[in-house]
């Protein structure tokens, strides 16, 4: 149902205020206790109203058949106003990308892989001769709307026999483009504790509860290196994925005060329809399991993805904001979730997302068969 012109009457927001929001041609005008308009009313009863939910880590290119999906797949059907591809695309392939992508419902972006063509292998970043700093200057020019970061896949099946060069360059693209990067870690010889040197304040690392022997614990302690990293001010990415997320790391974390800055689900075909990420919602779930507050979940996945990213016109709900939001409410009862190394937990609770308002546009969610 298209909706342009309304007001959102006593919304619940996440700190439990009621509120009535005026929309006008798409953008937040007014928030206050009670609003009187001619406009459309919509009342959403006891769910919470959030600001439109963005992943800021998904597959959602379909060109290759390693990893990719649809934005429409992923996005605005399961509570997620704005996907952010993570490196699908190269300079090669972006303008594919972009034509695929353009008349979404989701709101999409691109981090532009320094690989030319992309993922189109596991190894995209085993050749060297594919990193062309020409092209990715091109690239961000052409689409300076669309292409919000770098995406460096920094981990051995990718690498070969590369090492760091590809982030040295990376790092070298950022002073032309002056767009964050954002670093997958995996599996050595790419160290962690090289990549949190050679990145910067507002670069970004995804994985980050990764269980494997190259990610932030080392016999069950945090890494010093960790440590400076959130020093440095470097944002940590969830990134959940098929292989990227164990219970048991994220739990250790949080007993130690380590926390990420955005939850996303590295989401693609794959573990969207076999698990063990199926949605970002699942996701975000499993870190209230681990004892994150409803108010830092939510935030992790808006105002902080906004941030992270600079698309400052989303992210919270404010006067002069894109309209964009997120229905969703606390669902009493248990449901099991599983991580990347099959452990499975059960909680008592779980959100689950009811509406999603994006692009001028109102969506039901369908329930799940």
């Amino acid at each position: 149902m298209r909706v342009e012109n309304y007001v959102i009457k006593q919304a619940r927001l996440i700190n439990e205020e009621r509120v009535d929001i005026l929309v006008e041609n798409g953008i937040i005008q007014k928030i206050a206790p009670c609003i009187e308009t001619s406009y459309e009313t919509l009342n959403f009863q006891d769910c919470y109203v959030s600001a439109g939910w963005i992943d800021i880590h998904t597959h959602c290119f379909d060109k290759f058949e390693i990893y990719g999906d649809q934005a429409d797949f992923i996005g605005y059907p399961h509570g997620v106003c704005t996907v952010v591809d993570a490196g699908t695309a190269g300079s090669d392939t972006i303008d594919e990308f972009y034509q695929q992508v353009k008349n979404a419902k989701t709101r999409v972006y691109s981090l532009l892989n320094i690989s030319s063509p992309g993922i189109f292998a596991q190894d995209e970043l085993a050749d060297l001769k594919r990193l062309n700093q020409e092209a990715i200057i091109q690239a961000c020019q052409k689409y300076p709307q669309f292409i919000v970061g770098l995406k460096a896949r920094m981990s051995k099946s990718v690498l070969g026999d590369s090492g760091n060069q590809p982030l040295i360059f990376a790092k070298e693209m950022q002073k032309f483009v002056n767009l964050p990067i954002m670093v997958h870690i995996g599996t050595a010889p790419s160290v962690l504790e090289d990549i949190v040197d050679m990145l910067d304040e507002y670069d970004i690392i995804t994985h980050v509860f990764n269980p494997k022997q190259n990610g932030i614990l080392d016999k069950g302690y945090i890494k010093d290196c960790v440590y400076q990293a959130i020093e440095k001010g470097i944002i940590l990415d969830l990134g959940h994925g098929t292989d990227s997320f164990s219970f048991e790391t994220a739990k250790i974390a949080f007993q130690n005060g380590i926390k990420v800055n955005t939850i996303s689900s590295d989401i693609y075909f794959k573990n969207r329809i076999n698990g063990p990420v199926y949605d970002l919602a699942t996701t975000m779930n499993k870190m209230l399991y681990t004892g994150y507050s409803l108010a830092e979940v939510i935030r992790c996945v808006t105002v902080n993805a906004s941030k992270a990213l600079h698309l400052d016109h989303l992210g919270s709900i404010e006067v002069g904001k894109t309209a964009d939001f997120t229905v969703f409410h606390i669902c009493p009862q248990d449901i099991e979730l599983t991580d990347s190394l099959h452990q499975k937990v059960t909680m008592c609770h779980y959100l689950k997302p009811d509406y999603t308002i994006v692009k001028n546009h109102l969506y039901q969610i369908e329930e799940d068969k």
